[in-house]
């Protein structure tokens, strides 16, 4: 059950993130690569860069999405994301599923470095299906606080019941010295 909730969940979270086909797309602890393959599967023009801090976890999700990797559409790199080498990329879309430090750290140093990577107009979606559906809207709401806290809006937050339980999406873009 675990292995079709988790597909379940990524396809929600993938299909959230309408991905155009020439965008350029930050994927925030990838895991297995099953979102980063989804990802791909929309892409026609555009890139995917994934990190993962588990050097285990990117060569699983490195051989899932070895024909994306050779075609030059995903490439994918095992660090935190503080650091992570990423150079002077900039993305439309940054994305994460279940990224801990979110809801359970500090994670000012990442808010910074997805600022400095979030192209103009760009976007971010934190996911998280809580155990617990009830804490969703309590999530939704500490997150949306932390993320003002570092000057970033919440454009929305879709909260979404699946088979196999709720799930929700904190959707921001980075505050400019004009908004």
């Amino acid at each position: 059950m675990e292995g079709r909730a988790a597909a379940e969940r990524l396809v929600w979270a993938v299909d959230m993130l309408d991905i155009g086909p020439r965008e350029r797309v930050l994927e925030i602890g990838c895991g297995h690569g099953v979102a980063a393959s989804l990802v791909c599967a929309k892409l026609d023009g555009g890139h995917l860069v994934a990190v993962d801090r588990s050097p285990k976890m990117i060569a699983a999700a490195t051989k899932r999405n070895a024909e994306h990797v050779a075609a030059g559409v995903a490439s994918f790199q095992a660090a935190p994301l503080h650091e992570a080498r990423l150079g002077d990329a900039q993305f439309d879309t940054i994305f994460g599923v279940h990224v801990g430090v979110f809801v359970r750290g500090q994670p000012g140093r990442e808010l910074e470095m997805i600022r400095a990577h979030l192209a103009p107009g760009g976007r971010l979606f934190l996911v998280y299906q809580p155990l617990v559906a009830a804490q969703a809207a309590r999530t939704v709401a500490t997150l949306s606080a932390l993320l003002a806290e570092h000057n970033y809006a919440v454009v929305a937050a879709p909260i979404h019941d699946l088979a196999s339980g709720r799930i929700f999406a904190v959707v921001a873009e980075a505050r400019t010295a004009d908004r």
